[in-house]
């Protein structure tokens, strides 16, 4: 195996059980050349700043947040050409002898290569040294280090991209939730008996650029911490309609499984009409504690909140929920209405959702029914609630007395 592979594996596999990759190619070249002290460095104002070290046993010399004048070290010098980026005995080169540094850490031999953005200018140093010369070094290893100096551009150049991405992420969700940038929409829930609306489920609809499905929002939201908020602000919006439903309609709300679990969520149901109301859990929500969920749903259900698990069907998480939470409705995904009156397995698994909520006394609602043969296949198989196009679509206003498709043609 070459130099090169052993480096590249003790990167892959680092020793000291650190997940940083840009740590882990530090060690791995302040070994191989047999230097003392190995570091990466930013130049911030002026100055150059420690963003990784690995010095053992010589943290007094080098430590993650030193900060040194770039006319003071080697750095600036060796970009302008003063320096070269190889020096095995810094007595041998009279620039770096004279520099007072190079006494008071002592450094007797030093290697460094410039980490350079995208755009070209210089972020900072890859650099090694060593307190006493090392004739040995030559350009192979300079060579080496520079495989490595190169890995750590990348590096950098990518956390430097993800971390603009999650700055531009927090100014557009910060700049919605300030300016309240969405809406909320009501698509009725029917019975599909009487053919009346017993429900209506609250759904956000977003109108900033760029223009994007509720989701996104949601999930951009989540990954930069600020999921909760943007959660909470839907569920106000949605909850202020509540006093316009009729006295025997329900409102269904979407919230979280992380958002369930916090205070906040209980406060902001504490006074509100829990029988009124039904919170739906979607398939794609991933339950960390099954048990601190039921735990903070338990009062909430008690006092006669309804739970939901949305989006049934559509994968094994949404069978997980069903089980481990035992919810009172469990809401049919549109993949499996659609098309239901021509698919046989369709037709069966729907029956068999059917079958589970009679036995644990649930009730059903078929999403997304489109046509009147959906319509009537779901009515034949049981389904006694339902919501879709076909019945009602999503609106800023309650649903007209002018009757639905499947009425006019006379379901």
């Amino acid at each position: 195996m070459s130099d090169l592979d052993l480096l590249t594996s003790a990167i892959s596999s680092p020793t000291d059980g650190s997940d940083d990759l840009l740590q882990s190619a530090l060690t791995a070249v302040r070994k191989h050349l047999g230097m003392d002290v190995a570091y990466l460095s930013e130049f911030v104002d002026g100055r150059s700043v420690f963003r990784r070290v690995d010095a053992p046993g010589l943290e007094a010399l080098a430590k993650v947040g030193d900060s040194h004048s770039l006319d003071d070290v080697y750095c600036q010098h060796i970009l302008e050409g003063r320096l070269p980026e190889l020096i095995p005995d810094t007595a041998a080169e009279p620039f770096a002898a004279a520099m007072p540094i190079t006494q008071a850490i002592p450094i007797g031999a030093h290697m460094s290569l410039p980490i350079r953005l995208k755009d070209g200018s210089v972020y900072g140093m890859f650099c090694c040294l060593s307190r006493t010369p090392n004739p040995t070094l030559n350009t192979r290893d300079l060579d080496t280090m520079r495989v490595f100096a190169e890995l750590a551009t990348r590096q950098i150049n990518n956390e430097l991209a993800d971390s603009q991405q999650r700055t531009e992420q927090c100014r557009r969700i910060e700049d919605v939730l300030a300016r309240e940038a969405f809406s909320m929409v009501y698509q009725p829930i029917f019975d599909l008996g009487k053919m009346a609306p017993v429900g209506y489920e609250a759904l956000s609809r977003f109108t900033d650029e760029p223009k994007r499905t509720p989701d996104i929002w949601f999930n951009e939201a989540s990954e930069i911490g600020l999921s909760e908020r943007l959660e909470m602000a839907a569920l106000k919006r949605a909850l202020a309609k509540l006093p316009e439903l009729g006295a025997d309609q329900y409102l269904s709300v979407n919230a979280s499984p992380e958002l369930i679990i916090t205070e906040a969520f209980a406060d902001l149901l504490a006074d509100q009409p829990l029988y009124r109301i039904l919170l739906e859990i979607t398939e794609h929500a991933q339950v960390e504690d099954y048990e601190l969920l039921l735990q903070a749903l338990e009062p909430l259900r008690r006092r006669g909140l309804k739970l939901a698990i949305d989006d049934a069907g559509a994968g094994y998480s949404s069978l997980r929920h069903i089980v481990q939470l035992q919810p009172d409705i469990v809401k049919l995904d549109m993949s499996l209405t659609r098309d239901v009156d021509t698919d046989a397995a369709r037709r069966a698994l729907v029956g068999a959702l059917m079958f589970y909520a009679r036995e644990t006394s649930a009730q059903v609602i078929a999403e997304g029914i489109e046509t009147q043969a959906e319509f009537d296949t779901l009515k034949l198989l049981g389904v006694r609630k339902g919501q879709g196009y076909f019945l009602g679509r999503p609106d800023a206003a309650l649903l007209a007395t002018t009757p639905p498709k499947a009425i006019k043609r006379g379901a």
